[in-house]
């Protein structure tokens, strides 16, 4: 098993986005990136620990490969906004990939630099991508949030159709 990081905005869904890919073990949403231990939703969300909401994923490198995750990665947030996704505004909710080893790093700069070059996107990626240095679980309220609130507004109006935009486009490597 390995462990990829990855923000794309509210970890709401981007752990949902996650946790239908055949050879992703686990997705568990936290706080990476920031100097202060253990910090709270509430801390986080103010924009002043250096944390970005990321995942956590374990997975099955002979089953899904790191490049197949930074494909969906790449596809299933706007990687050219600068601390922004959507609604939700603040350098928590930047486009960042904290790479394991040296390895991951490579493949991610490797696939921005790609990306850029052929101009998938209408304007230059922003996404940062940093060594891993910390993680820290979020509060179980926010783990399998979607799953566990699928009528919420935010997961109505937000996460079903990032999902169902997803599924058709990665139909192939769902579970």
């Amino acid at each position: 098993m390995e462990v990829a990081t990855f923000g794309a905005g509210c970890f709401w869904c981007t752990e949902a986005v996650f946790k239908e890919l055949k050879g992703v073990e686990s997705v568990v949403s936290g706080y990476s990136g920031g100097e202060i231990i253990n910090p709270s939703y509430r801390e986080v969300t103010t924009g002043r620990t250096g944390h970005a909401e990321v995942v956590e994923i374990e997975f099955d490198p002979a089953t899904i490969s790191f490049p197949e995750l930074l494909e969906v990665f790449w596809a299933s947030h706007d990687p050219t906004t600068l601390n922004q996704q959507g609604a939700d505004i603040g350098t928590q909710y930047r486009s960042v990939i904290f790479y394991h080893n040296e390895k991951q790093k490579q493949l991610a700069e490797t696939m921005k630099q790609q990306l850029n070059d052929e101009k998938i996107f209408n304007a230059p990626i922003v996404t940062e991508i940093s060594p891993w240095q910390n993680f820290f679980k979020a509060e179980i309220d926010h783990q399998s949030y979607y799953q566990n609130h699928p009528n919420q507004g935010y997961c109505q109006f937000v996460i079903a159709p990032k999902l169902s935009k997803f599924r058709k486009t990665f139909q192939s490597k769902l579970k």
